[in-house]
């Protein structure tokens, strides 16, 4: 007799033993998923410095922007965005709940972001809205997986 039918037989047929849910080939893609949010962290991070440090780096006047903003005003918003990218990144990495939310929140904002940045610079935010989205979806169809790992 096995310890599973044992335990069946002594609760009256019936098993304590609880079910653990599979952990998939998605988990990993999670974990990607939150590499990829620090990864996004840093670049927002870099581009946000250059904007408060360097005003006249971008080339795209103040007028060509789908939002008229002072880019200053503007380093800041992608400092701040990157800051809490890299920390939800990490949480992510660690499998925190929390983490899932603010990572799924903030990357919508950071296509935002980026959506708003095109006319400096098309193709990079482009390539960064791209990586937002694969976050999303990462996050909000198999995010759970990462409590498994």
């Amino acid at each position: 007799m096995t310890d599973t039918t044992a335990a069946r037989s002594a609760a009256g047929g019936r098993s304590h033993a609880q079910v653990q849910p599979e952990v998939t080939k998605w988990a990993g893609w999670v974990i990607f998923a939150g590499i990829l949010m620090t990864m996004i962290g840093v670049f927002h991070g870099i581009e946000g410095l250059v904007a408060i440090l360097r005003d006249n780096y971008y080339l795209v006047g103040k007028n060509g922007m789908v939002v008229e903003v002072d880019y200053t005003a503007w380093g800041w918003i992608h400092l701040i965005t990157g800051v809490v990218l890299f920390a939800a990144g990490l949480g992510v990495q660690t499998g925190q709940m929390w983490a899932r939310v603010v990572g799924v929140v903030v990357a919508v904002l950071s296509a935002i972001v980026n959506f708003v940045f095109i006319a400096s610079y098309p193709l990079w935010s482009l390539t960064l809205i791209a990586m937002d989205i694969l976050v999303i979806y990462a996050l909000t169809a198999h995010g759970r997986e990462t409590k498994l790992v």
